[in-house]
């Protein structure tokens, strides 16, 4: 439904684009910081700066997603809320099992902006499941 090469909507082309238009920015403000570029700034106030930096795509990923549910058909709309619904519920369960686990067994620490991945690595998983709109 959303593959990139397949005839598709407008609202999924538009969704491709706007990804693109995210993830791109987002994977090289990524890669430049684990090569080190802005290790002078960790810790500082220009922290922050580099912090909302990485996050805006992301908030612009999540926009572009509901835009496709907001753009497309009421199947197309129902099929991706109920994805994206699930999707969210599982990463929560994950976030919420793995912080109870650092709590209570001594699991080791990870970083809470992992639950972005989290979440579309759940959606990747449900996505193939979730082919109504039932």
């Amino acid at each position: 439904m959303l593959a990139i090469g397949k005839s598709s909507s407008p609202a999924h082309r538009r969704y491709v684009i706007r990804t693109m238009a995210f993830m791109i920015p987002y994977a090289l403000i990524c890669l430049t910081a684990m090569g080190g570029v802005f290790d002078e700034v960790i810790g500082k106030p220009a922290g922050w700066v580099l912090a909302l930096a990485v996050s805006a795509p992301v908030v612009g990923q999540i926009w572009a997603t509901l835009s496709l549910m907001r753009e497309s058909d009421e199947f197309v709309r129902a099929v991706v809320a109920k994805q994206f619904i699930l999707s969210a519920g599982a990463a929560m369960a994950v976030a919420t099992l793995w912080g109870f686990g650092e709590s209570f067994a001594g699991a080791p620490h990870l970083p809470a902006w992992l639950v972005y991945a989290v979440f579309w690595a759940c959606y990747g998983a449900i996505a193939p499941f979730i082919r109504s709109s039932n």
